[in-house]
């Protein structure tokens, strides 16, 4: 009787433990999980035995498996804590902040007004216009000044934000008019000229690319070299930085995103390296699919746009970075002190048939759109 029971155990245990642990291992990327399950899985096959054929009764038994189950609870608490301490230091990603907030005529405080009729205001047909989330409360405001009053929802209208991969896509597609964003890779370009248009590029601002690490990070200056021998790998610990003996993990972005290409700008003729999976986040590129823009533990280190990070998230566990010794502030930016001063475009095709766009881009380059673009947080282009 005890050899059919400890047979038909051993045969559950086997089957229930062999698909935990494969969806174990799916579900969380993670090796390590896989094999302290299949060791669980063991360990209870080897004591439900002893249990079947009576051997659970003796003491070396009885504090063995006291001994392991501690082990795996005390793994299973040592994981989690780590889990739920780096979800608290999450900073909100672009998916996450509510756009809602910078609708045009939505009696929004956050919607940047020009407290006066602008010159020029627009008539049907509407431009359909689109770009980075970073972006989105300036042209809003460009839309609320300009365009009639109505409902423009954030996700589908006129004036929507699908991010950067979404808006050069729909540009290329000619479902967009007008879209904002950082300057174009040479991928987009390429798109362009396979369809037989130039890209057209009417700069309407600049901002900051910076970095952040946590607040409680002694570090509070780093070279351009320095950004580079980090991103390369050839720098690992923050003490080689002047900072704690802790390893630098440097968070990267998927490739389609604006603030990986200005990485990549940065970079210059030094190369890239492959990050592991889990410190590539997606963040500010696909609103909700991208999760956040970037975990920031104590050791990491992150990218973004100055106004997004500092004022669309408002995130107090993080700080930015000086780079060669410059705050990225707004008076930097305008004087090109910060180096990592980055332009941003209205883009349009050649191909573009909209009557009122010449108009609009005229506008927003005059005396009211710069100095919207001011009152919107951003540094004008044209001051």
């Amino acid at each position: 009787m005890r050899v059919i029971a400890s047979f038909i155990i051993s045969v559950a245990v086997l089957f229930f433990g062999f698909y935990g642990t494969i969806v174990l291992i799916f579900s969380t990327s993670k090796d390590t999980y896989g094999l302290v399950s299949a060791a669980f899985v063991l360990t209870l096959l080897i004591f439900v035995n002893l249990w079947v054929w009576g051997q659970f009764a003796k003491k070396a038994v009885k504090f063995s498996f006291i001994c392991l189950m501690s082990f795996f609870v005390l793994f299973v608490i040592v994981e989690g804590g780590k889990a739920w301490y780096q979800e608290s230091l999450k900073i909100m990603s672009t998916q996450d902040v509510d756009l809602t907030q910078y609708e045009p005529f939505q009696n929004n405080d956050r919607v940047a007004v020009l407290g006066k009729e602008a010159a020029m205001q627009l008539e049907k047909p509407l431009l359909k216009l689109d770009g980075s989330t970073a972006l989105y409360p300036v042209y809003a405001a460009f839309a609320q000044a300009v365009y009639p009053e109505g409902s423009y929802d954030s996700t589908n209208s006129q004036v929507q934000s699908t991010q950067t991969s979404g808006a050069w896509a729909s540009l290329l597609k000619e479902e967009r008019d007008l879209i904002f964003v950082p300057e174009p890779p040479s991928s987009i370009q390429a798109q362009a000229k396979n369809k037989e248009a130039e890209l057209m590029l009417t700069p309407v601002g600049k901002e900051a690319f910076v970095f952040f690490v946590h607040k409680d990070n002694p570090v509070n200056n780093l070279t351009v070299e320095d950004i580079q021998k980090i991103y390369s790998g050839e720098i690992t610990s923050w003490k080689e930085l002047g900072g704690n003996d802790e390893p630098i993990l440097a968070f990267q972005r998927p490739e389609d995103s604006g603030s990986q290409q200005m990485l990549r700008k940065v970079m210059g003729n030094k190369r890239l390296m492959d990050p592991p999976t889990d410190q590539r986040v997606s963040g500010m590129g696909g609103i909700i699919e991208e999760t956040l823009d970037y975990e920031n533990r104590k050791n990491a280190i992150g990218f973004s746009f100055r106004f997004f990070s500092e004022t669309m998230v408002e995130n107090k566990k993080i700080k930015h970075l000086d780079i060669n010794g410059v705050a990225p502030s707004i008076e930097s930016i305008q004087n090109d002190n910060y180096p990592f001063v980055s332009p941003f475009y209205a883009v349009h095709l050649s191909t573009a048939t909209n009557p009122n766009l010449e108009t609009f881009l005229e506008w927003i380059q005059s005396e009211d759109g710069q100095l919207l673009v001011e009152m919107a947080g951003y540094v004008p282009y044209h001051r």
